[in-house]
């Protein structure tokens, strides 16, 4: 794979930049984190060399100075919201959250719930985590937030709320997912350490958009494509152009929300410390890209596979056609079309040449191997067994695992699981590559190939089954598929 961003400069520059923020303050910074701590995929692949844990492996540089808070909504506790991309609640990820940052040595402080008004779910979730040893605080709503900033400033809005006590310097504000109250929490806290007397600032540190590239610069639109469920926009931040004469790129909400923070912060401090949403930010992230076109190439492959995953949530009824239409506007913004992506086009050349589903892989090196279905394999199960042979050096007419092998998997499938389906998925075909591997010297060179696979795109020309999804992320594989739902016995 070719890097387009350095790591190692990252994790120096900004974990620097952000104790230059605490010192500006004083006693204290309460620092926003927009996105994922860790597990950040989507910056890992519009930024090849950005690793996942990148951000947690900088706040780890600060591990004596920093605390965490977790915050969730006591609207999503209610509605048992689940992280899509985990398939777990928002009340199981701030454990989750928890634990991980815990075994990584940073202290996480407490727990807060935001958005409450008396829900006796957000109740129960309380009394759980403290059963747990874990400090648990209630934030109410306030009526007309963000707008009713009279009432935002004073004892019946912020200071209703508990007060989190903390120790350190530089205390982190994290959260399952965007809309838990991040923000308010921030704000709510220097209101408070306000009437104690304590000196604090706030900071925010969101990845994305990058705020020193161009507004219709391919990762910029990757990040609209990334979040065009929530319709997020970038724009030209008119109060950093105004103040400083500079254009830096933000987005949307925080562009809207900037004339209420003013208002609370002057509130607050009697002035506003900071001149524009840009001021806010303490991302470096544009200054660590070391090749630009490696970085612009893999983002247009993002958008590109933004689009399909727009197009296949909605041929399965999870998506809206505003998303759909939405990344389709952003590909052109990038001068692109689905055939950026070379698979795209190398899988529906195969289906069309031999008439059923078909999937294609880009190898590392530019090279690209097809598969088809067959009356055993799926097309994604066929193209893991083509790209490990290639990659192993393997002769394509091998079979690597006999069809006498095949059929009574298939058979049980059908007769006793009662499927529809007798081809075998990705992750059967990998349980019996290593079944075979103990005797057969072609399986086990074909699953040492297995990490090569890594940061390598697929396409397949219909819906993949949840099953053959989840083996390619965990394979690290980028996967799109076209919005044709499958036939129960076709794939």
């Amino acid at each position: 794979m070719k890097y387009g961003f350095d790591s190692e400069k990252y994790l120096k520059i900004q974990s620097e930049h952000i104790k230059e923020r605490i010192a500006r303050f004083g006693d204290k910074l309460y620092l926003e984190f927009g996105g994922k701590l860790f597990d950040d995929n989507h910056a890992s692949r519009v930024l090849p060399g950005f690793r996942p844990d990148n951000k947690l492996r900088m706040l780890m540089q600060l591990s004596s100075e920093a605390e965490i808070i977790i915050v969730i909504s006591a609207t999503d506790i209610e509605k048992n919201k689940i992280r899509s991309d985990l398939g777990i609640t928002y009340d199981m990820d701030v454990l989750r959250l928890r634990e991980e940052f815990e075994n990584r040595g940073l202290l996480v402080n407490s727990v807060v719930i935001t958005h409450y008004n008396g829900q006796a779910s957000a109740d129960a979730y309380r009394t759980r985590l403290e059963r747990m040893g874990i400090t648990v605080y209630y934030h109410h709503t306030i009526e007309g937030y963000p707008n009713n900033v009279t009432l935002i400033d004073s004892d019946e809005g912020f200071g209703r709320n508990d007060y989190v006590r903390t120790t350190r310097p530089l205390v982190v504000v994290t959260a399952p997912g965007p809309g838990s109250g991040k923000m308010a929490v921030c704000l709510s806290q220097l209101y408070q350490e306000h009437k104690r007397g304590i000196k604090a600032g706030y900071a925010k540190f969101e990845t994305f958009p990058v705020w020193n590239l161009p507004l219709k610069h391919p990762i910029n639109l990757a990040y609209e494509a990334a979040t065009a469920d929530l319709n997020d926009v970038n724009m030209i931040d008119p109060f950093h152009l105004e103040a400083y004469g500079k254009t830096a790129v933000n987005y949307n909400r925080d562009i809207e929300i900037f004339p209420v923070l003013n208002a609370l912060f002057e509130g607050i401090y009697g002035e506003n410390p900071y001149k524009s949403p840009t001021d806010m930010g303490v991302n470096m992230l544009g200054f660590c890209i070391s090749d630009e076109e490696v970085c612009s190439n893999a983002a247009k492959d993002e958008i590109v596979r933004r689009y399909y995953e727009a197009l296949r949530k909605l041929a399965e009824g999870n998506g809206t056609e505003g998303e759909v239409t939405k990344t389709a506007l952003l590909m052109r913004q990038a001068g692109i079309t689905t055939a950026w992506r070379k698979t795209t086009v190398a899988a529906y050349e195969r289906s069309l040449e031999t008439g059923v589903a078909s999937a294609a892989i880009e190898l590392s090196d530019g090279t690209i191997i097809t598969a088809k279905t067959s009356p055993l394999l799926g097309p994604s199960a066929a193209l893991i067994l083509n790209a490990t042979k290639h990659l192993a050096d393997i002769d394509h007419n091998i079979r690597l695992i006999p069809q006498e092998m095949i059929e009574p998997i298939a058979r049980t499938k059908v007769s006793f699981l009662h499927g529809h389906n007798p081809r075998l998925h990705t992750d059967e075909v990998l349980v019996a590559l290593s079944m075979l591997s103990t005797t057969d010297e072609n399986c086990r060179r074909a699953l040492e190939t297995l990490p090569l696979l890594e940061g390598c795109q697929v396409h397949s020309s219909v819906l993949l089954s949840e099953v053959d999804r989840k083996t390619f992320k965990k394979l690290g594989v980028g996967l799109t598929c076209d919005p044709v739902k499958k036939n129960k016995t076709s794939v």
